[in-house]
């Protein structure tokens, strides 16, 4: 059978992730992505470590960066994203700066992390004050707010669930009901942190319920992958995507009376 008349396949541009080796959603990572970009995953080999500040140092050795991003090099990504909140936020802003230098070393390619691109993306959104929901263990969820509280910003409300394993599996209902209790108290917008944490289609309904952007792990870090590309995430009704959806900070008064 002659094909030629289809001319293809697309030319793809390359992303490249590096996720810890527990990372389950990458088809959550995919639904960002516009057609004409591909992911290219790799996974930090495993350790008999549950989620911990243990594990989150572990799978964000310079080392085990390097090795990942050597990796990625066979099929030339033109940025590399390291998908793992804790991993990146647990050094600190200086240890997440530095993570980024090791994966551009080891590549020569931008390099960013998840934590880095919430920064960027509450820099974007003019957010210094937010309500934080977390899967993790009261540890793990201190570390975040440091990280935070180092970068000039402030959390005004919080909810966690002490996992330790299998995050992928919560359902959305509870991230529903852990971001209204977070959000309580006013706030410039609400993160939800854990790549393993599924978020994308609960995102516009708690933004048109809290009137605040409403951001997730995965969802900054393919924000960031793609802006660097220099082209767009694809998130329906998502504010960060769409500034014509941005709007205002929900007043205490008006959170009066939510579950």
């Amino acid at each position: 059978m002659d094909v030629s008349f289809l001319g293809g396949p697309r030319e793809q541009r390359g992303i490249g992730v590096v996720a810890p080796f527990d990372f389950a959603l990458d088809r959550e990572l995919w639904r960002w992505v516009p057609d004409d970009v591909s992911l290219h995953l790799t996974r930090t080999p495993f350790v008999p470590v549950e989620v911990s500040l243990d594990l989150a140092r572990l799978v964000s050795e310079h080392e085990t960066l390097g090795d990942a991003v050597r990796a990625l090099n066979a099929v030339a990504p033109e940025v590399v994203a390291y998908a793992c909140t804790s991993g990146s936020f647990v050094g600190g802003v200086a240890g997440e700066r530095a993570m980024c230098e090791a994966m551009t070393r080891a590549g020569a390619v931008p390099s960013l992390t998840t934590s880095g691109a919430l920064l960027d993306a509450l820099q974007e959104l003019g957010a210094r004050r937010i309500a934080l929901v977390t899967p993790y263990t009261v540890s793990v969820t201190q570390s975040l707010e440091e990280y935070l509280a180092e970068a000039g910003i402030s959390v005004t409300g919080r909810s966690s669930l002490g996992l330790t394993r299998h995050i992928w599996k919560v359902p959305y209902r509870d991230v529903v009901t852990m971001a209204r209790y977070a959000a309580r108290t006013a706030a410039d917008a609400l993160f939800i942190s854990c790549t393993n944490l599924p978020t994308y289609d609960v995102i516009p309904q708690l933004e048109a319920e809290l009137r605040i952007p409403v951001i997730s792990a995965n969802q900054v870090t393919m924000w960031a992958a793609l802006r660097q590309l220099g082209t767009r995430a694809v998130g329906p009704y998502q504010r960060l995507m769409d500034q014509s959806a941005r709007g205002g900070p929900v007043l205490p008064e008006e959170q009066e009376g939510w579950a």
